[in-house]
């Protein structure tokens, strides 16, 4: 059995195997934080998913996937319909295997393997296995990492902010607004950011509207219906923004 459907239960690791590949169809999904003692390779051919740790919110559309380490707690957040495949790792059996989140881009060859791991039975034996598995790693240590991670702060005056974010009811406002709602100084929330991200509010609502934009248009939405969701003045305003992040227009990026 390597297709699983929605409600099928399935814990990777009560199967005794050094590699587990599975695929679904999933649809409006929240996995809800939990952990794997095995590492996790995420990849959806078409659609979007988001990983959340304790303090990441990381973007997954159809170029990239995320490499999860072992007993990393995290959840995964899906809006629309997506191809869900997933692989699991068993660390006694592989060395040096990376441990901390990773987000790559996908070559032509390492879709191919991930498609054929993720369909292939859970009874198959080790030697009809290693050398698909070979070809995986090696793709995976020269693909190339991709920044689509946002560190979100963890003052917990903002949580309900960002998980109202996070789940589409509402969008990040311009920080004089910000501070009007939370009722906090706009230098205070720029202070926390900073310290806690990196990042200046605006630097990272920026980011966040960038990470939005890549979600709503693998979604289907085109590009005047997402410069609108988002709040900018034209069209052509989103793509200048979208080419100064990504060196490439919506269109050329997806």
């Amino acid at each position: 059995m390597t297709y699983i459907a929605k409600d099928d239960y399935f814990d990777p690791d009560k199967i005794d195997a050094a590699v587990i590949g599975i695929a679904s169809e999933l649809n409006a999904h929240d996995s809800g934080r939990h952990k794997h003692q095995k590492a996790q390779l995420l990849y959806a051919p078409s659609g979007c998913m988001s990983i959340r740790t304790d303090s990441t919110q990381s973007l997954l559309p159809p170029t990239m996937a995320a490499w999860i380490p072992p007993n990393v707690l995290h959840s995964v957040m899906i809006r629309n319909t997506v191809a869900y495949r997933s692989i699991y790792f068993d660390p006694n059996k592989f060395k040096n295997l990376p441990n901390e989140l990773i987000i790559m881009n996908i070559s032509p060859l390492l879709k191919e393997v991930i498609e054929r791991i993720s369909y292939w039975p859970w009874d198959m034996h080790w030697s009809n296995q290693k050398n698909i598995t070979a070809v995986f790693f090696e793709e995976f240590q020269n693909a190339s990492h991709e920044n689509l991670t946002l560190v979100e702060p963890s003052d917990p005056r903002f949580q309900p902010y960002i998980d109202q974010w996070n789940i589409g009811k509402s969008k990040p406002p311009l920080m004089k607004k910000f501070a009007l709602e939370i009722g906090i100084t706009e230098k205070t929330i720029g202070r926390i950011f900073m310290k806690e991200t990196g990042m200046s509010y605006q630097d990272w609502r920026q980011q966040w509207r960038l990470h939005r934009s890549i979600e709503l248009l693998t979604n289907g939405r085109n590009v005047n219906e997402t410069a609108d969701e988002l709040d900018f003045s034209s069209p052509s305003a989103f793509i200048e923004f979208f080419k100064k992040y990504l060196r490439k227009t919506p269109n050329q990026y997806l």
